[in-house]
């Protein structure tokens, strides 16, 4: 006998939505939903699997069998199967028995589940995302702070990792337990904003949450849904913007999971050239199917609705839109043009940020991460971009870290690894990131990318910083990064923060601090950070002494910052030629002595007109070794300038 009764969620006109691909909000229909049907409460079930013979549910309430609970299909058609089963409550185990049209008999997971079990082959539970938010001030005001005129300085950290129970350092900690320890740092440190790298619910601990099963749910590894919304309220309301890592672009094959959910390739490209990632061996959605695309839009409205995510940092772009990625040939198909596009996922993408952007405006912020030079990225979709609002900086980063490698004596004819990128700045907006990816694999940690000797290692690090910070572009710094942690990072364990003892170490994390200062007080750092008018470079050429030497500007005509970088582990007297009417004062010296540098000080020697060169004025600088020097254009015109030291 059947214990299910009718019942639907279900509009007709939900159904043509979802049907067409526009249906954003699918999270308050599919999946399992507390209701009352005539007096009696329990749960409403509803799942897509149109090429399935039947669908039961099966839970710990029947002893998972599946004949006592059989899901009826809808008649219109659309592959839904649905119904409600009496005095099932919250906390309830679950699953699909799906029959296939082969007679297979398959035990999925709900894609919409909103928790689910931690192991090999977890079932889904009954939950809610009912919670109480007391971020209100935060999410009526994000915009300013959210902006692309706004300091958006993000730390990224990997929740597993950043922190261990110190008397138990197997045990994960809550993301209530995080709030506590994660905030104050924040704020002490004063990114902007955090980024955390997966929180949907994935089965194996070394895919870092990229592989993801439970796009709708919240990892259970560290609390409930109530849990992490609580750590985000508590960011909101001290003024810390959230970004969560999306990952749209694949999935793995677990038997529980999304891959040939009712027998057939549901979600999945039924065309292995387009549907399986031969790095990841893992399936690629079907961004030509509606229903999925209807899916994966509805899963971002999700975290920005319900969990009050500032951004979406979407995962693997590159690999979305390239058919031949990771492909030797014969190995992928062009385009109806001939091309390596992914029309398909190209459009998706589109839609995508249209979507989002239509309902949040630019309170939020989606950030691709894209390594190629794929075209108008973040230009606006009706303009014929793709409509990110950022996209993560690859090539600055991988120039950049190429010649902090390089021997001193070879920099020269590296120079222009570090001008290369004002060729392309201001094609995208761009979010300049140290990432995760820099520091695994036998990459070796940041601080052992660096060449010299220990003081020279930790010298180049905090010049690298002072170019990133002063260069143009939203930034991101992964966790330990801050502190220069030694070993390469490693997902089963805490952070080194015992290194903070070593003033080396802590001196590295205090010009980070004061860099973030900075980059959020001076508006020359941030308000045309995707302007052109915000960057001028005054010397780019000087390769053999390996200094740099570069303007950014605020809007206002006085609110100018001057950084010369010394990538040279010499003391050099540097003659710069400056505006005539302007002074100078230095209010940042990465060599000094409070960021464990040599104490040389940044002195401004010398201030005149040279009267040999049509009244050009130059100014002479002491600049210490393996340093950035950040400079401030004075305003009171008055000001007559013999000597100043360095100040904070």
């Amino acid at each position: 006998m059947n214990s299910v009764k009718t019942y639907t969620l279900f509009t007709d006109h939900d159904v043509y939505l979802f049907k067409e691909g526009g249906h954003y909000k699918l999270y308050g229909k599919f999946g399992a939903h507390s209701v009352e049907k005539e007096g009696v409460k329990g749960v409403y079930f509803s799942v897509w699997a149109p090429n399935a013979k039947k669908v039961s549910v099966i839970g710990n309430f029947n002893n998972w069998n599946h004949k006592d609970h059989i899901l009826f299909p809808r008649w219109d058609g659309s592959g839904i199967w649905e119904g409600f089963i009496e005095d099932l409550t919250w906390g309830t185990l679950y699953k699909y028995a799906v029959e296939t049209a082969r007679g297979e008999f398959l035990e999925k997971s709900d894609p919409y589940a909103l928790s689910w079990e931690q192991n090999i082959q977890a079932a889904s539970l009954v939950s809610t995302t009912w919670y109480e938010w007391n971020d209100k001030e935060w999410m009526e005001s994000r915009g300013a702070k959210n902006s692309l005129d706004a300091p958006i300085s993000v730390y990224e950290l990997h929740l597993g990792s950043w922190l261990r129970d110190e008397k138990d350092p197997d045990r994960f900690l809550n993301y209530r337990d995080i709030a506590k320890k994660l905030i104050p740092y924040i704020k002490e440190m004063e990114f902007t904003h955090v980024e955390f790298m997966p929180v949907m619910e994935y089965p194996y601990d070394p895919s870092w949450g990229y592989q993801i099963t439970g796009f709708y749910a919240a990892t259970s590894r560290f609390g409930s849904p109530q849990d992490l919304m609580f750590l985000i309220d508590e960011l909101h309301q001290n003024n810390i913007g959230v970004i969560l890592d999306w990952v749209p672009s694949h999935f793995p094959g677990d038997a529980n999971g999304l891959y040939r959910f009712d027998g057939s390739h549901l979600y999945e490209h039924e065309d292995p050239r387009k549907g399986f990632h031969p790095d990841w061996k893992s399936h690629i959605f079907n961004y030509g199917r509606n229903e999925v695309k209807s899916f994966l839009i509805s899963n971002a409205m999700f975290w920005l609705d319900r969990y009050h995510a500032d951004g979406l940092r979407v995962d693997a772009v590159t690999s979305m839109l390239h058919l031949d990625y990771s492909r030797n040939e014969g190995e992928w198909e062009p385009n109806i043009y001939g091309e390596n596009v992914n029309l398909e996922a190209k459009a998706f993408l589109q839609e995508f940020n249209t979507a989002v952007y239509k309902q949040f405006g630019n309170s939020i912020m989606t950030i691709a991460e894209e390594s190629s030079d794929f075209p108008m990225l973040t230009k606006p979709v009706h303009d014929g971009g793709v409509g990110f609002g950022m996209k993560w900086m690859m090539g600055w980063m991988h120039d950049t870290l190429d010649y902090f490698k390089e021997d001193f004596a070879n920099r020269k004819f590296q120079h222009h690894k570090l001008t290369f990128a004002s060729m392309y700045m201001y094609n995208e907006n761009y979010m300049m990131p140290l990432s995760h990816d820099e520091v695994v694999h036998g990459k070796a940690s940041l601080i052992y990318k660096m060449k010299g000797d220990e003081w020279q290692k930790f010298a180049n690090l905090r010049t690298l910083y002072v170019y990133m910070y002063t260069h143009p572009g939203a930034k991101l710094l992964f966790m330990g990064d801050e502190f220069g942690q030694t070993s390469e990072w490693n997902f089963t364990q805490s952070l080194d923060w015992h290194l903070l003892k070593y003033p080396v170490h802590k001196g590295l994390q205090d010009l980070v601090k004061e860099l973030n200062h900075l980059y959020r007080t001076e508006p020359a750092l941030y308000e045309n950070q995707f302007d052109k008018n915000g960057f001028e470079w005054i010397e780019a050429d000087d390769l053999e002494n390996s200094v740099y030497v570069y303007l950014r500007k605020g809007k206002k005509r006085d609110d100018i910052l001057m950084t010369v970088l010394n990538l040279a582990p010499k003391v050099i007297d540097y003659k710069i030629k400056v505006s005539t009417g302007t002074h100078w004062e230095v209010i940042f010296n990465s060599d000094h002595k409070e960021y464990s540098g040599s104490g040389v000080e940044a002195d401004l020697l010398e201030e005149k007109d040279d009267h040999g060169t049509e009244h050009e004025k130059f100014i002479t600088i002491k600049l210490p070794p393996l340093a950035g020097v950040i400079l401030r254009q004075k305003k009171d015109k008055k000001y007559k300038l013999h000597r100043i030291k360095h100040r904070r």
